[in-house]
């Protein structure tokens, strides 16, 4: 099973029996954005609508479901396409986030990092767009992530999007080590543990980090690796107890924004002890 398939029998479990409201732009025609949005048509409860290109009025429709109790997924081409709505992501949702709603609105767009694909493929970082509307976002790389984030979140009430790579959508799930889902948003997950080197995965860079980690083993290197698909994840800890323990750690980022994600992990590893040497590779 590629990854995407993977990814689109885990929003199936996700939505189960509930009633869910399914759009975007050929979720249920063509290739079904490449197979993410395949067969939810097929799901009892679940209503599909093929929309034509309007993010704006999409995103603000969401929203507007979400008003009245009925939720939805978005499914979006890209993630830069979602710029297009960010004034309902700022201000809209500014103007309701006190409400506490009911009902759930996930937006789940594309991030094109598998090469140049035209002036529309350039934004890769999903963490600009959550601070620039603060809302949680997710970006998925591995089969523990799609499993622990989609099912945590993809119909929860609330809002937030949950983004994966598409330059790994027709490999098999990426699996390694003995992966674990940690803090109550899921926004870390461990995969090993070590107490020689603290590699931390942001963003998308997971497989990068993953044939370091290897590297390591094969050095006889004891190293902990974690990756943190949140872009705010509510409890770094594990990290930072990782790093303290090790007094070294690897940032591995390919954001490719001013705003790097390792930023504010440096921060983070710098308060813990300013004595924990930080490598950082960007991609």
């Amino acid at each position: 099973m590629s990854f995407v398939a993977h990814l689109n029998q885990s929003f199936k479990v996700a939505i189960g029996g509930r009633k869910v409201v399914i759009y975007g732009q050929n979720v249920s025609t063509g290739s079904c954005l490449s197979g993410l949005s395949r067969g939810f048509d097929k799901i009892d409860g679940c209503h599909v609508i093929n929309t034509p290109n309007s993010e704006l009025t999409l995103t603000g429709m969401g929203f507007g479901l979400m008003l009245k109790g009925v939720s939805s997924i978005f499914f979006m081409k890209q993630l830069d396409f979602l710029l297009l709505g960010i004034e309902q992501l700022t201000d809209t949702w500014n103007a309701i986030r006190r409400r506490a709603p009911d009902a759930a609105f996930t937006i789940v767009p594309i991030i094109v990092d598998s090469g140049w694909e035209g002036p529309q493929s350039c934004l890769n970082h999903l963490a600009d767009v959550s601070s620039l509307s603060r809302i949680p976002g997710f970006t998925l790389t591995t089969r523990a992530e799609a499993d622990a984030v989609i099912a945590k979140h993809a119909t929860a009430p609330g809002v937030r999007i949950i983004a994966p790579s598409q330059r790994l959508f027709r490999d098999p799930p990426l699996d390694y080590g003995t992966p674990q889902p940690l803090g109550p948003d899921c926004g870390v997950v461990r995969y090993a543990d070590g107490a020689d080197l603290a590699i931390v995965a942001l963003n998308l860079a997971f497989p990068e980090a993953m044939a370091v980690h290897r590297h390591c083993v094969a050095s006889n290197l004891s190293a902990a690796l974690f990756s943190v698909p949140a872009t705010s994840p509510e409890d770094l800890s594990p990290i930072l107890d990782a790093a303290a323990r090790s007094g070294r750690v690897l940032l591995i980022d390919d954001g490719k924004s001013v705003n790097a994600a390792s930023n504010a992990m440096i921060a983070a590893i710098r308060d813990r002890d300013p004595a924990i040497a930080i490598h950082r590779h960007a991609r």
